[in-house]
């Protein structure tokens, strides 16, 4: 895979987290699936934090823009 894939939808449970995200070639995976994929490098535009109580999640890399921050993203 030359290039990188990049977060364009994203599934949220009734809590609002969340839990699926579409890349821009349709396929669908697992935040837990995602956040891995973003560790190695295969997904453009977000990187990985850590929460308070040690739980890994996917934020957008800081660039100043509102709309492409994940929970501002299209739902699926």
């Amino acid at each position: 895979m030359g290039d990188k894939s990049k977060i364009i939808k994203v599934k949220k449970n009734p809590d609002g987290d969340i839990t699926d995200v579409m890349l821009d070639n349709g396929n669908v995976y697992s935040i837990n699936e995602a956040i891995m994929m973003a560790k190695d490098g295969i997904i453009e535009g977000v990187n990985v934090g850590r929460a308070k109580n040690g739980r890994e999640y996917l934020r957008s890399n800081p660039n100043g823009e509102v709309n492409d921050n994940m929970d501002n993203l299209p739902v699926f």
